[in-house]
């Protein structure tokens, strides 16, 4: 889980939950501290969220050595009602999220070649 983000302050569209999920989505064999670590978040609040999503059914895990893998439950609907009437899935919201990781990921190189373009 590189590039971790800068820490922020104030409110965000996405949820610490959709961020946890996030972050298994991206490593199923991450380890509390690391997803912890990319969220910003305690390791603690970690625990919880994860806690929340297994009690949820949208997330399983199985114990493997020391460490934990995870299982997302990708065709679950979400929770909000508008989003749960509309049908929309953590498969759908996963979908989204990495389209918009990789556009920033884009975006970033293109930065990065057109800064190396101006020196």
């Amino acid at each position: 889980m590189d590039g971790v983000p800068e820490p922020h302050a104030g409110w965000t569209f996405i949820t610490n939950h959709a961020r946890v999920l996030a972050a298994i989505a991206d490593d199923q064999n991450a380890r509390i501290r690391d997803i912890a670590a990319y969220c910003r978040l305690t390791e603690r609040a970690v625990q919880k969220i994860i806690s929340d999503l297994e009690e949820s059914g949208f997330l399983s895990h199985t114990r493997e050595g020391r460490g934990n893998t995870y299982l997302i439950s990708p065709g679950m609907t979400l929770r909000h009602p508008a989003e749960a009437e509309a049908g929309l899935t953590v498969a759908s919201l996963l979908g989204l999220l990495a389209q918009d990781e990789a556009h920033r990921a884009d975006q970033y190189r293109s930065d990065e070649r057109q800064g190396a373009d101006r020196s």
